[in-house]
């Protein structure tokens, strides 16, 4: 589908920029003041992303610092049996890289029913953004949990050009 971090702007019924933080916020910088704020997606989870929010992510490119790398990594209390800590201790790298193993196993493995779940979650929330006020959306989202695609489609190609476009581009990867 798409790559982490690409989001789609709609003004109404129309995509109006499709892209990256950067790309979405040069394109919306022309966008008229007075105009009804855009709504912007993100593209894989289908969640409403504020503009500013988009503004403000760092610069990739930023200069190296010394010591080690930000990821992004954040401390949190993670409870386990003792025979769990006792297991994460014989590990390679300690408790904490073998649980970002653990961790990056299932995320790739999530092509099966969770992740397609997760897919339908993601059109689910795209779709009541754009169209829940449209003929068929809720037919449409009971044929979403139906797993019934085709009649997704046959609803969706009702709707605006942009946006069954983007809703069918979201269930290209959804599992029949």
């Amino acid at each position: 589908m798409d790559r982490p971090g690409t989001y789609t702007a709609f003004s109404g019924h129309q995509c109006i920029a499709v892209g990256d933080a950067a790309n979405i916020v040069q394109t919306l910088a022309t966008y008229p003041a007075d105009a009804r704020p855009p709504l912007i997606l993100e593209n894989i989870t289908g969640t409403p992303v504020e503009l500013a929010m988009l503004s403000s992510r760092p610069d990739p490119i930023t200069k190296p610092h010394r010591g080690r790398p930000r990821l992004g990594v954040a401390a949190r209390e993670v409870t386990l049996l003792p025979r769990h800590w006792a297991w994460l201790a014989t590990q390679p790298g300690g408790a904490s890289a073998a649980l970002r193993r653990l961790v990056e196993v299932a995320r790739r493995d999530e092509s099966g029913a969770d992740g397609a779940r997760l897919r339908r979650e993601a059109i689910h929330r795209a779709m009541t953004q754009l169209a829940g006020d449209l003929p068929g959306y809720e037919a449409a989202l009971r044929a979403l949990y139906a797993s019934d695609r085709r009649a997704v489609i046959q609803i969706v190609d009702n709707w605006p050009t942009d946006i069954a476009l983007f809703l069918k581009h979201m269930m290209s990867d959804t599992p029949a």
